[in-house]
């Protein structure tokens, strides 16, 4: 068994980086980590999607902390509970996959991880799938399982009552999401589950079916989202999110791409660097005569380093530089006033700049990696562009060139 770290400046750290609540409270977890005994703990991640992103790497680099300290870490994915679809914030019911297909999404997923959590060596992150015991429950463990909850704790959750308030169906199986999640905790045994606010409900099942069962008591730690200063997380619908598979220049361009208000933060969730780093970086943040695009290409850089490595990361920011800063375009761009502070991007070829003639072309374009806004290639139909705060420059290919004007209400 690795040994485990007792140092009370480094647990301190550990439970406050980036954490937003511990249940059933910090000062027990404090206590039973200053004990030098290894907990077991986990994250688990539902492959939906064939790429992790940037949220997940959040609760992967916390799970790294916990490793680095000695304790045993899970990485669990949810090949079982992907299937069902985790309805957490969602306005309606996802869409399920099957089997092939989630495990067909987790392929890369240790690769991806691998950038924080080590799946080798003397304490090895362990890689477990959850369809291992709940493929094997029967009706009855099912019926027996779902007598520890009740319909009101289900129903209480906001998006079913806004759901019931819009009159969309909530389906039986959504409700089934969080005892499976919850037995998962059951099932290895853990100390400690963790993830991200917004999954603070299926956790805590976790956490009182085994209360239920008279098993231990179970930990549950919940990690701030990658939020700017007005709480707007990045997301692919704001076309600013970054995902693990992504080249270094994208990955570059999209972090280059946050707001101002996201940087503090950023450092703290997403890197490596020492808390002493990170508030240094927020002394000059406050300070006037420093450049916060500065410290975003700081940012920048030292996240690509993370998922690639230090030349590609370098590289990155050569390319930045000479296609954005330096604004490798033609020198006559047409520009057009705003009609919007947000525009989607299929609106803003067809419409405003006229670079595509129909709908279909401009997806057509996309598909082909030939549509950029500010040198970052867009991947996303529904990318909004923000004319809020400054000119847009979009490009077509290497000539069709046209700048979108800041927005004047």
């Amino acid at each position: 068994m690795s040994k485990v770290i007792t140092d009370e400046k480094q647990i301190d750290e550990l439970l406050d980086r980036g954490v937003e609540i511990i249940y059933p409270n910090r000062k027990d977890l404090k206590k039973l980590l200053m004990s030098g005994e290894q907990i077991k703990l986990y994250c688990g991640y539902d492959p939906s999607a064939p790429f992790l992103h940037i949220g997940n790497a959040i609760s992967i680099n916390k799970l790294s902390q916990f490793q680095k300290l000695g304790h045993q870490v899970i990485f669990l994915i949810g090949d079982f509970t992907g299937m069902i679809g985790d309805p957490t914030d969602k306005g309606a019911t996802r869409k399920k996959l099957t089997r092939e297909e989630v495990l067909e999404n987790a392929i890369n997923y240790e690769k991806q991880a691998g950038a924080f959590l080590n799946f080798k060596g003397r304490n090895p992150a362990k890689i477990k799938y959850n369809s291992e015991w709940s493929d094997k429950m029967t009706f009855k463990d099912l019926i027996e399982l779902s007598s520890h909850f009740t319909v009101q704790q289900m129903i209480q959750r906001d998006m079913f009552q806004d759901r019931i308030e819009n009159e969309k169906p909530i389906y039986l199986h959504e409700f089934l999401y969080p005892l499976a999640q919850g037995n998962d905790s059951v099932v290895m045994d853990v100390d400690l589950e963790l993830g991200g606010n917004d999954q603070m409900f299926n956790m805590m099942a976790g956490r009182d079916l085994m209360k239920s069962l008279g098993m231990k008591e179970k930990f549950v730690m919940t990690l701030r989202l990658l939020a700017d200063d007005s709480g707007k997380k990045m997301g692919k619908t704001e076309g600013n999110a970054v995902f693990l598979d992504q080249d270094p220049n994208n990955m570059y361009g999209i972090i280059m791409s946050w707001p101002d208000g996201i940087i503090g933060t950023a450092f703290e969730l997403c890197t490596q660097l020492s808390m002493k780093e990170i508030k240094e970086i927020n002394k000059q943040l406050k300070d006037s005569k420093m450049n916060p695009r500065d410290l975003k290409m700081k940012l920048a850089k030292e996240i690509t380093r993370i998922f690639h490595n230090e030349e590609d990361s370098n590289s990155a920011e050569e390319n930045f530089i000479k296609t954005v800063q330096k604004k490798e375009i033609p020198e006559e761009i047409q520009a057009f006033p705003s009609p919007a502070p947000k525009i989607n991007i299929i609106e803003a070829l067809v419409m405003i700049t006229k670079l595509a003639s129909s709908n279909n072309e401009a997806r057509r374009l996309i598909n082909q990696g030939a549509v950029k806004v500010d040198g970052i290639k867009v991947n996303d139909f529904e990318m909004e562009i923000d004319t809020e705060n400054s000119n847009i420059i979009i490009q077509k290919g290497k000539r069709g060139c046209g700048e979108l004007l800041k927005y004047k209400k």
